[in-house]
């Protein structure tokens, strides 16, 4: 097994630059996805309320037996329109992600969205700041933030993101976001980190750049994002594309492979919700 590299957060917990996500996995299959990956060596696991996946994948982590020292386990509070969210309100969601996940912490919690239309975000991270220093989370941070978003944040808080995940692929490289978190230390995590497949995966400039390296063009979009500093969190529930999607630390991308990869960004082409009008 090759040894995925860590990256060190704000606060100096340690993260495992590759994980495995199980977005758009059912529970009742999340127990067998999850322990397929735990096999092959992944470590990290994102997972988030909303996936309704957190009982499966706490079924897989508990049944794994490796150490919890050794596990990075991530989940995401869905803020959703049905409620205001207030501290109590927060504390409670992330209460039931914890006995779902038959943990008594978590390595890193996220808020799902910004729902900047809402303007509940700001409340929301004031409970983070008090779960993140109950120690049941070990970090706190955000997902689909933008630059105004982490603007407000650092406008009514001391305690600065761990790690903003948001979309992030060759066709939507987010260059300006990744050099502001850069300059915050805000770890930058891709969701859809292949774009969700055939797409991306099916561009020339992609299958050039993976049979000179002769590798599979999921190999060289997930190589991409390391040597670029992203966290990648690839999501699969076939057990040989759950192998092949960690094994990437045997090859390196030359300053052409790169080039030709970064080009496709040119059009910036997102593949999800915008996060500036997204309500959920």
């Amino acid at each position: 097994m090759n040894q995925v590299p860590a990256v060190r957060l704000n606060n100096g917990t340690s993260m495992p630059q590759l994980g495995y996500g199980v977005w758009q996995v059912p529970d009742s299959e999340a127990k067998k996805a999850v322990s397929t990956a735990l096999e092959a060596g992944y470590r990290s696991v994102d997972t988030a309320a909303v996936y309704g996946n957190e009982r499966g994948t706490g079924k897989a982590l508990a049944a794994s037996g490796i150490p919890r020292e050794e596990l990075f386990v991530t989940t995401k509070l869905w803020n959703g329109s049905k409620q205001r969210w207030g501290r109590d309100e927060t504390l409670r969601a992330f209460d039931e992600s914890l006995g779902k996940l038959r943990l008594d912490h978590v390595d890193l919690y996220l808020i799902h969205w910004p729902r900047p239309m809402r303007d509940d975000f700001l409340t929301i991270w004031k409970t983070f700041e008090e779960i993140a220093a109950s120690g049941r989370a070990r970090a706190v941070g955000v997902s689909n933030f933008r630059p105004e978003d982490l603007e407000r944040l650092r406008e009514v808080s001391p305690l600065v993101p761990a790690v903003n995940q948001i979309e992030l692929h060759p066709l939507f490289p987010q260059a300006g976001l990744r050099a502001l978190h850069a300059s915050l230390g805000i770890a930058t995590e891709a969701w859809s980190p292949l774009g969700q497949g055939k797409e991306l995966l099916g561009l020339p400039a992609v299958v050039a750049v993976a049979a000179k390296h002769g590798r599979s063009a999921a190999q060289v979009v997930l190589r991409w994002h390391l040597q670029l500093g992203n966290v990648v969190i690839p999501k699969s529930v076939t057990p040989s594309r759950i192998r092949e999607n960690l094994d990437v630390f045997g090859f390196e991308l030359d300053a052409e492979d790169l080039a030709a990869l970064d080009a496709l960004g040119a059009g910036g082409h997102r593949i999800g919700p915008d996060p500036a009008v997204f309500d959920i």
